[in-house]
């Protein structure tokens, strides 16, 4: 008698591997210049600080920093982030914030506790694999709205909502990923104005929304829009490695994610989490953030002059304020997987757009990070790429 051992639940056939993730193997090799993860600068992680601070907690309070502790997160590093965001106009406290392993965790508890089997979410479009992944695990129906230059456009979200019954908008409103766009102010307000009277709840993810580096800083769309859910995380500002986050909901809200962050893992990380407000406590976080922005400036900036350098005319990019991005898209007709073959060639490695559309996609885009390269290693990897492409369009 032949049978299947491991039978698997429909939904695995449903949801491919990241393609970054797949990527990041190719590129470990040394020689490779990568430009595709979506990594911070190592140089920007506060290793001497976060050893102290590990040092003096474990001194201190090393035996009840090591135990099990409640599913919400520890107190105190929730009221840090509730001050926190009362200086920049959104009032929540502490009970409206559930500490998590990561964003990544807050898009998965997001899909467990709304999404069922076929029900319909707004999307960027272009917008974040790994959401693609995580609502695709819950076998959501996934709808995208074109992004503008200055944010999502707004007559399409619309006729998107009269038309159809959406369970969520998924969006980036700050130095997306992948794009680097931004929406502007008077967007924000408009997005919280079609949303207020409409079933879909809105999530707001905001890993970037700290490392602002032109222009002045805008207020999460949650500060116009209470019923809605916001994401953030330590990874781009202290470590990924750490892997803690954290979302803000209503409290009706918050007591289903409780119960589902409960049946995942009981709790993040605490003694990560007590490390990370010892670090917070012992330093001052704005002092750490100017470093970032001061770094990622003139990365960004290096690579955009090297694009204006060495790629051929015809190619269009973005030019991000912030975050840790920016969006290419080459010339009518051309592939960006075709482009990727060739660079890997040059020892050069990005990530090809396809990856960031649910339908559609527009196969000439691609992706750049510049947060994780040096000045040489851009200087670098850019005329690589710049050569792959002439390669490519036989220049």
């Amino acid at each position: 008698m032949i049978f299947m051992k491991f039978q698997f639940a429909d939904r695995m056939s449903k949801v491919p591997r990241s393609f970054v993730r797949e990527t990041l193997k190719i590129t470990e090799d040394p020689e490779i210049i990568s430009f595709a993860g979506g990594l911070p600068s190592p140089l920007s992680f506060p290793v001497e600080e976060i050893a102290e601070s590990t040092s003096y907690l474990l001194k201190k309070e090393g035996e009840e920093a090591l135990q099990y502790s409640t599913t919400e997160g520890y107190t105190p590093l929730r009221e840090y982030l509730s001050n926190r965001y009362s200086k920049k106009g959104v009032k929540v406290d502490a009970d409206h914030i559930l500490i998590t392993n990561g964003s990544q965790q807050c898009l998965d508890l997001v899909g467990k506790v709304f999404l069922n089997q076929e029900d319909k979410v707004l999307v960027e479009r272009p917008t974040y694999l790994a959401a693609i992944q995580a609502f695709r695990m819950y076998e959501a129906q996934l709808r995208s709205i074109p992004l503008q230059e200055d944010g999502i456009d707004i007559q399409a979200l619309s006729d998107a909502l009269s038309q159809d019954k959406f369970k969520l908008f998924y969006s980036i409103p700050s130095f997306q990923n992948p794009t680097g766009i931004t929406y502007s102010l008077e967007k924000r307000k408009m997005v919280a104005e079609i949303l207020e009277d409409q079933p879909t709840v809105f999530v707001e993810d905001n890993p970037y929304g700290e490392i602002r580096f032109r222009g002045e800083d805008l207020p999460p769309i949650k500060s116009y829009l209470a019923d809605s859910i916001l994401f953030g995380t330590f990874s781009k500002i202290i470590s990924p490695g750490m892997r803690m986050g954290w979302m803000v909901a209503p409290l009706e809200v918050m007591d289903k994610l409780v119960v589902a962050k409960q049946a995942s893992d009981l709790h993040s990380n605490y003694f990560t989490q007590r490390v990370i407000y010892q670090h917070l406590t012992d330093h001052n976080m704005d002092h750490h953030l100017q470093k970032i922005r001061k770094m990622y400036k003139k990365q960004r900036d290096l690579m955009i002059q090297m694009i204006e350098d060495h790629f051929p005319p015809g190619v269009r990019y973005t030019q991000p304020e912030g975050g840790m991005f920016l969006w290419v898209t080459l010339p009518e007709g051309l592939s960006a997987l075709e482009l990727f073959d060739i660079a890997l060639k040059e020892k050069v490695a990005f990530v090809p757009g396809e990856a960031f559309y649910t339908e559609n996609p527009e196969k000439n885009t691609l992706r750049l990070n510049f947060s994780n390269s040096n000045e040489e290693r851009i200087e670098e990897g850019m005329k690589r790429l710049g050569n792959a492409i002439n390669k490519m369009m036989d220049i």
